[in-house]
């Protein structure tokens, strides 16, 4: 079943140097959706402990599975307009609707 189009929760404001957690969810795909953030368009990196990810020194942490994009501490650099997509192989990809954290 292609999955139906995820519901994000992304907060429109957070304090610099707090700890937020993007989410985002969709229900209806089976197999269950893998889920990819984007910043501005851009695909963000997963980490991964290794390579290049770790060598940007990346603030947050993305799991594809459970769709959670979590920084640690933001910083007025992770100020931009987000949205996730959901895929599982089967059917169009789907995405949320883009929504901007001011930090």
């Amino acid at each position: 079943v292609a999955p139906t189009t995820p519901v994000c929760e992304v907060p429109s404001s957070a304090m610099t140097g707090t700890v937020v957690e993007l989410s985002c969810k969709e229900t209806e795909g089976s197999p269950p959706s893998e889920y990819q953030w984007y910043k501005n368009g851009i695909a963000l990196l997963e980490k991964t402990g290794t390579g290049s990810a770790r060598a940007a020194n990346l603030t947050y942490t993305m799991n594809k599975k459970s769709g959670t994009l979590l920084f640690n501490t933001v910083t007025k650099n992770d100020t931009g307009e987000y949205f996730c997509e959901a895929s599982n192989g089967i059917g169009l990809s789907q995405k949320c609707s883009v929504k901007r954290m001011q930090v």
